[in-house]
Formats: structure tokens, sequence, C-alpha cells
């Protein structure tokens, strides 16, 4: 068993309160459980109205797939242009 984990750090400009900004991540968090069998949740940065860190997870029985799913999430999330991907670190073990 193979457990891939990606943290992502989005910048999110255009949000100017708390609201805008739960608005925007659960739309990222909607589309990439809707489009990827992956877990996905906001997990630091809570109170920064402009910043985001998402954590996503998945398990599979071949790196290679664990690897290809959390690339792909992150360039599914870097396409959606609702935030800027700042920064991304992928980790399997």
């Amino acid at each position: 068993m193979h457990i891939g984990v990606c943290t992502l750090h989005l910048r999110l400009a255009s949000s100017h309160s708390l609201k805008e900004k739960r608005r925007i991540v659960k739309s990222i968090k909607d589309r990439v459980r809707s489009r990827f069998n992956v877990s996905i949740a906001e997990v630091d940065a809570l109170d920064s109205w402009q910043l985001a860190t998402i954590g996503v997870a998945c398990v599979s029985n071949e790196t290679t797939f664990t690897n290809s799913v959390l690339s792909n999430v992150v360039n599914f999330i870097d396409d959606l242009r609702l935030a800027e991907l700042v920064d991304y670190h992928i980790e399997i073990q």
C-alpha cells in the first residue's frame, strides 16, 4: 500500500473576506472530489483571507499511480484559475 500526500499553497488575490475565501476553497474541493477519487481538505491558513493551504491524500497499490493522480490534481487546480498556485509538495510513502 502506498500513501501519497500533496500539500498545495494557494493565493486568493480576489478574496476580500473569509466568506469569499471559503466559497472559493469549497468550489476547488468539490471539483477535485468529483473528478478524482481523493481526500481533500483545507489544512492551514484558516484565518487568512488571501492564503489557503490544501491537503490532498491518495492511497493506491502502485507508487506511479499515486504520483500520477496527485500530479493531475495539482495541474487541475492550477488550470481552474480560481486561485494562484504558489507552491506544492508531493510526498509518497
